[in-house]
């Protein structure tokens, strides 16, 4: 059996649709899936109370949770299974109760079965936090049935 043709942007959709339907995490956080693309991602989040810190900002890991969940998406958009091997975050801004948190992720170089993304998490027009995530491809689809003899 041979893998069913897609364009890239079906394949980056019913993989988004594939991983939103198991993805209890990004849903708990109260986030929503904006826009999916072949290697990109839009998800956002509102900052809930349960959300801040004792500073009355948003709590880093939140944020953190956002870009990281962003940057699956992207990064699983061919179908491919893909898992991060390392995510660092540069905060740049705080977030409060009640902003409308935006991540936007973009593939920035892939190689074999590494790649490199950015992820921008902003606020309206501003930059809240710069996120990077290092990818590897871990084998076989999760999107198309397996091969058959």
């Amino acid at each position: 059996m041979t893998k069913p043709h897609r364009d890239p942007q079906a394949t980056a959709e019913l993989a988004a649709r594939t991983m939103w339907a198991a993805d209890e995490a990004s849903r708990g956080l109260g986030a929503r899936l904006v826009a999916v693309g072949p290697g990109t991602a839009t998800l956002e989040m509102p900052v809930r109370r349960d959300m801040t810190n004792g500073h009355d900002t948003a709590h880093g890991g939140f944020i953190f949770a956002l870009a990281d969940s962003t940057f699956a998406f992207a990064c699983n958009s061919a179908g491919e299974t893909t898992v991060a091997a390392h995510c660092s975050i540069t905060y740049l801004r705080p977030a409060h109760l009640g902003d409308l948190l935006v991540a936007t992720a973009r593939e920035v170089e892939s190689f074999g079965r590494s790649g490199i993304w950015d992820v921008t998490v902003r606020v309206g027009d501003t930059v809240v936090a710069e996120f990077r995530g290092h990818s590897r491809k871990i084998g076989g689809s999760f999107i198309d049935p397996p091969a058959t003899v």
